[in-house]
């Protein structure tokens, strides 16, 4: 046998008798092992606690967003995953002068253990509360905790606030970021220019926009006098602008405050052209006029404009950060709300967005059913990978109109790396795809007209009896949503359990939410719609992602994600009533499919929706001469015979309706 062969073999007796656990770290061995994803973050903890000496301050609190609470960040932000090497979007670190900690959800356990070194420790319960026990333990009484405010929501400091006050430890805001004070090789800004949206996929102009959100303050009770606007899509929103700062989201660091009578825009001005500043009526003073202001000045204007007698600043509790916030004073000049009337505004779509985001998941669907086509071609041959499936999903997409890249990093997951919600596939992970596994694909465009976001799960051998049950289960929940009629105001979080129930009744669950909001070229999660208490209501000509799965660890993942618009329901007697209609169009894999877990309304509601497939994808994929597209597309949506109907019925289903009737007469 050759050397080579014989280390092949060594590798593959390992990985056998490990399993997943070769690789994650293991720091209670000797010596520790770390998988090669792992990152050494020696150097960078020791930096730190130098400079926590000099200020006094016992624990410095790092979390995983950026000054406007975003869920996506820039490179340059990621100050969490430069400290810890974990790159999951959602966590917070901690670091004291003996130990380090990241605290995170379970979507990310297994990515931090494959990601981090033995400097840090894992911390499962993600509550401030436990990490307020977690500090009080390890810092000593009479103790200062620093922290950036302007990476704190000032409901986050709040409940730091609350949770410690007690303890004789004390937060304390350092408004010079220490982690940026190490990284030394920190990623600059983008020079990109921002650029504004085309007349086309515009119904309302920026000027509308601002004047109807000038109604809101003025309609309401308390009586704003401005309107400061944190989050970024806000006031990308508002003035129908776009950039370039965030991967996968068309947004940009700004800014808004906004009156009666003056617009005031902070952002990076050199990077505003001449063409936007005349689109923004930079050059006068009136009340449709833009004043730009340097985007590191808002502190400083927004401190001078409080000083003001008289003055109210509305602001919305979710996306401010605790810098601004603790500036507005007295209280009597502030109003909060969790919601500012710019998100609650955007959420419903207009005529003209609700029609492109329609057509862009038209073309969308393409892209993906040209990926399944491929893969189903190919995988028995051997030679795709996690990677390749995920590289090739995005290079179809680029090549539909109007195209601007992915919405987000594809998680493209077979086997065992699918039950892991939020997997995306490196050099270093990416598995080859076989016929005996489940595969899960969850991916997305942006495209000038609209954000896309779509997972479908597949498998081209033998799916068990339990994958092709729990598949179902999957559907039925998504199904469940889809076709459910409620009344316009109801929020998501009452209708949720829909999307469970199939999977509940056999002891099964998941542990991620049912759906998020999605935008026009914008955030592929657009709070605040959606399936969670903190949502609004739901009302016609919103649009929410329903995507329950199912997740068996270190075995397989079941995800199918759908975007719905909600529209009126035609009801027999009630008025404003609503229903989901799904506008994403590629179909779900019949062989995992067990029709006789399905009602005779959920095979309905799966041959409508097949047949809509063929009308709008159809014509499409002959546009773009894509025969064998086609003939793929027509294969998977061909309809499932339907109990009572007048088609053939299978013998599987002769035998349901016999135990159905013995059932009924009390025979078995």
């Amino acid at each position: 046998m050759k050397v080579s062969s014989c280390v092949w073999l060594l590798v593959t007796l390992t990985g056998t008798i490990l399993g997943a656990a070769a690789t994650e770290r293991n720091c209670s061995a000797t010596p520790p092992f770390l998988p090669s994803t792992a990152v050494n973050t020696s150097l960078q903890l020791q930096e730190l606690r130098e400079r926590l000496i000099p200020l006094n301050i016992s624990a410095y609190i790092i979390p995983g967003t950026d000054a406007h609470q975003s869920e996506y960040i820039a490179p340059r932000d990621a100050r969490m995953a430069f400290m810890t090497g974990f790159t999951g979007s959602a966590g917070t670190a901690v670091v004291t002068q003996t130990k380090a900690a990241l605290w995170t959800d379970s979507r990310y356990w297994v990515q931090a253990e494959r990601q981090m070194d033995c400097n840090w420790e894992l911390e499962t319960d993600v509550s401030i509360s436990s990490l307020a026990e977690w500090l009080i333990s390890e810092v000593p009484p009479g103790g200062n905790i620093g922290f950036d405010p302007f990476l704190f929501s000032l409901k986050t400091q709040e409940h730091y606030a609350i949770s410690l006050e007690s303890s004789s430890r004390s937060l304390k805001s350092i408004p010079i970021n220490l982690v940026d004070q190490v990284w030394k090789d920190r990623p600059p800004l983008l020079p990109e220019s921002l650029t504004r949206l085309p007349d086309r996929v515009i119904q309302r102009s920026w000027q509308l926009k601002v004047e109807h959100i000038r109604s809101l303050m003025r309609d309401n009770p308390y009586k704003p006098t401005a309107l400061l606007l944190s989050a970024l899509d806000e006031t990308a929103w508002i003035f129908n602008l776009r950039g370039n700062d965030i991967p996968y989201n068309p947004f940009f660091y700004s800014y808004t405050l906004l009156t009666m009578n003056e617009i005031w825009l902070f952002v990076h001005t050199h990077r505003v052209t001449e063409e936007l500043r005349l689109y923004l009526n930079t050059s006068c003073n009136e009340s449709l006029c833009v004043q730009l202001r340097s985007y590191d000045s808002v502190l400083e204007h927004l401190k001078s404009y409080v000083s003001q007698p008289e003055v109210k600043v509305w602001i919305g509790t979710e996306y401010t950060n605790y810098a601004l916030y603790e500036i507005i004073t007295p209280q009597e000049k502030l109003m909060t709300s969790s919601y500012s009337p710019v998100l609650t505004t955007k959420a419903v779509k207009d005529e003209t967005e609700q029609q492109i985001l329609r057509d862009a998941h038209v073309r969308d669907a393409v892209a993906v059913i040209q990926l399944l086509m491929r893969l189903e071609k190919i995988v028995p041959d051997g030679k795709e990978t996690e990677l390749s499936a995920a590289e090739y999903v995005n290079k179809c997409r680029s090549k539909q109109n109007n195209s601007r890249g992915p919405s987000f990093e594809t998680i493209s997951a077979s086997g065992p790396n699918a039950a892991l919600a939020h997997y995306s596939p490196t050099a270093e992970t990416s598995r080859r795809l076989t016929v005996d596994e489940m595969y899960l694909i969850d991916s997305g465009g942006q495209y000038l007209d609209g954000t896309t976001d779509i997972t479908r799960t597949v498998h081209w051998g033998t799916p068990t009896k339990m994958q092709k049950e729990a598949f179902t289960r999957v559907l039925m929940g998504n199904i469940e949503i889809s076709r459910t009629v409620f009344p316009s105001g109801t929020r998501g979080v009452n209708i949720e359990m829909l999307g469970r129930r199939a999977l509940w009744e056999v002891g099964l669950n998941y542990g991620h939410g049912t759906g998020h909001g999605i935008g026009n070229f914008f955030g592929v999660h657009e709070w605040p719609v959606g399936f969670q208490t903190n949502n609004i209501p739901f009302r016609a000509g919103m649009f929410t992602s329903i995507e329950p799965g199912y997740y068996k660890e270190n075995d397989f993942g079941i995800r199918i994600e759908d975007v719905a618009m909600t529209i009126l329901a035609h009801t027999k007697y009630g008025h404003n009533f609503l229903t989901f209609d799904t506008i994403s169009l590629v179909p779900y894999d019949k062989k995992l499919i067990d029709t006789m877990l399905l009602s005779s309304e959920q095979l309905q509601w799966l041959n409508s929706y097949y047949k809509k497939i063929r009308q709008l994808v159809g014509p499409e994929l002959d546009k773009q001469g894509l025969h064998e597209e086609k003939d793929w597309m027509l294969r998977n949506t061909e309809p499932f015979p339907e109990l009572g109907s007048s088609s053939s019925i299978s013998s599987s289903s002769l035998t349901f309706v016999a135990l159905s009737i013995a059932l009924l007469h009390n025979i078995i």
